[in-house]
């Protein structure tokens, strides 16, 4: 393993692939990651791309602001559990200009499924059914706080599938979609868990937000239905209720964060309602990877 320092500086803006795009986000070397620094995963689950741009340019989401800009990338999936069943296998949303397998960026690569002979460079390789046992072995605790409800053991097997993919898996009825305040419910508790582990030990943290999901309408007072205004409202209150988990992983030391969205939702454009279909508001997403320093 590396030297127990993740080396920040080190990681370039900006780099150009030979297609002539160019990136917003850092080019990170997952090399330099694994084994020195957390890594916090948040997916803020529903929230369509045109509303995070549309919030980021008015500066209603400060917190998120700070990390740079939102990237348009494409989802895996149009609802909640087969995106997450290719994101947890290495196949983060893929970016929405036209690009090669060879010229995407992969965070973690999973070998011998048939896309190249050879780790891309920066790429971290893994070759179990997901990057989450990967990281186990690696020596990092990997920590599930659910939020949707396949993520809640509970409601029914199917909610079982992938928190089982962690080592500690959380759920609460307070992180749940109808509960308006459930981002907050969620963040407190994980203030609290991770006081368990000391600084040295390296942490896999993913975070399912709710509260983008519908229901929404309650974030607008007075609204009976849920709308891209109410969508928006949440993604408002999402984004100051991030603010102390940031910061309390950026008093654990380095921690490269990952936040995207899963899929997009339907407020009735062209006659769709939320999502499970292959509308373009359901399939674009918003990306940003990002260092806390």
């Amino acid at each position: 393993m590396q030297e127990d320092i993740c080396p920040i500086e080190e990681l370039p803006i900006n780099s150009c692939y030979s297609s002539g795009y160019q990136r917003e986000c850092p080019v990170i070397d997952m090399q330099h990651i694994i084994g020195t620094c957390d890594i916090l995963f948040i997916c803020l689950d529903a929230l369509r791309y045109d509303i995070a741009v549309q919030e980021e340019q008015r500066g209603t989401t400060p917190v998120l602001n700070r990390y740079g800009k939102w990237e348009k990338r494409h989802a895996p999936g149009t609802f909640t559990y087969p995106s997450h069943q290719a994101m947890f296998a290495g196949f983060l949303p893929s970016p929405a200009v036209p690009k090669s397998l060879a010229e995407r960026e992969w965070l973690f690569y999973p070998s011998s499924v048939g896309i190249g002979q050879k780790a891309p460079k920066g790429s971290y390789e893994f070759k179990g059914p997901d990057f989450i046992g990967s990281l186990a072995k690696e020596g990092y605790e990997t920590i599930c706080i659910g939020g949707v409800s396949f993520f809640n053991p509970k409601r029914s097997d199917i909610g079982k599938v992938l928190p089982a993919l962690f080592q500690k898996s959380y759920w609460r009825t307070t992180f749940g979609c109808p509960v308006k305040n459930s981002t907050t419910h969620q963040v407190n508790f994980i203030l609290k868990k991770i006081q368990e582990y000391p600084t040295s030990k390296r942490l896999f943290l993913y975070l399912n937000v709710s509260a983008i999901h519908y229901p929404n309408h309650y974030y607008v007072p007075g609204a009976s239905a849920d709308s891209v205004e109410t969508h928006a409202a949440a993604l408002r209150y999402v984004d100051r209720a991030l603010a102390p988990l940031f910061e309390a992983f950026r008093q654990r030391g380095e921690t490269f964060a990952i936040v995207c969205s899963d899929h997009g939702t339907n407020y009735g454009e062209d006659g769709y309602l939320y999502h499970g279909h292959a509308h373009e508001l359901v399939t674009t997403v918003p990306y940003k990877h990002f260092m806390l320093k």
